[in-house]
């Protein structure tokens, strides 16, 4: 096997936001719909989108844009239950996965592109970088799921496995063609959209 998947985590119920994140809509469309189409451009296939507060809107919205739905009963414990949610369906079925977050509208297929490159060229995990600061996605060797899904516990997903093992990390430089900012708040979604109408 030589693919690489899209694993998009989209199942938090944004409670600071009053609603899930996968459906707010920037740029006229809904994130989740955004995340799965910048997988999907960034050289990932299958794409598999984790599901669990609003799944059954957020389903259909992964489903218009054919990406594979994983249900996630335990979404509600946090980050760490989707992470283990997604890998668990994508075990055995591809050599690597990029996990991006749904709440991240500032990734561009680039990004996901240079992961790849760097996955290819030896990285066993590749993580996008800004200001020299390891973000997200992060691109996840096979061979370090298993790893990886017993140490995601809570809201931390990856990120205990990641701080124990340093050495296995290579941070990939993407701030020239992205922003890592996420969207937790109200105010987040505002400055968002503002943004949006002075660079339209």
């Amino acid at each position: 096997m030589s693919q690489v998947a899209g694993l998009l985590l989209a199942a938090g119920a944004g409670s600071r936001l009053g609603t899930p994140k996968a459906l707010l809509e920037v740029g006229g469309e809904p994130l989740v719909g955004r995340g799965v189409r910048v997988l999907r451009l960034g050289g990932c296939a299958p794409v598999a989108v984790v599901v669990g507060a609003a799944a059954t809107r957020v389903a259909a919205a992964a489903r218009a844009l054919d990406a594979e739905v994983v249900h996630n009963p335990e979404w509600a414990s946090g980050m760490g239950s989707s992470l283990r949610a997604g890998l668990e369906a994508l075990a055995g079925r591809t050599a690597a996965a990029v996990v991006a977050l749904v709440d991240q509208p500032g990734v561009e297929p680039e990004v996901v592109q240079r992961l790849r490159r760097a996955w290819r060229a030896g990285a066993t995990i590749a993580a996008a970088a800004y200001g020299g600061r390891q973000g997200n996605p992060v691109l996840l060797d096979a061979a370090v799921w298993q790893a990886v899904a017993e140490r995601a516990v809570g809201d931390a997903g990856a990120r205990y496995f990641l701080s124990d093992h340093p050495d296995l990390i290579r941070l990939v430089a993407c701030d020239d063609v992205a922003r890592p900012d996420d969207i937790d708040t109200p105010a987040d979604l505002a400055a968002w959209r503002d943004e949006e109408q002075r660079c339209s």
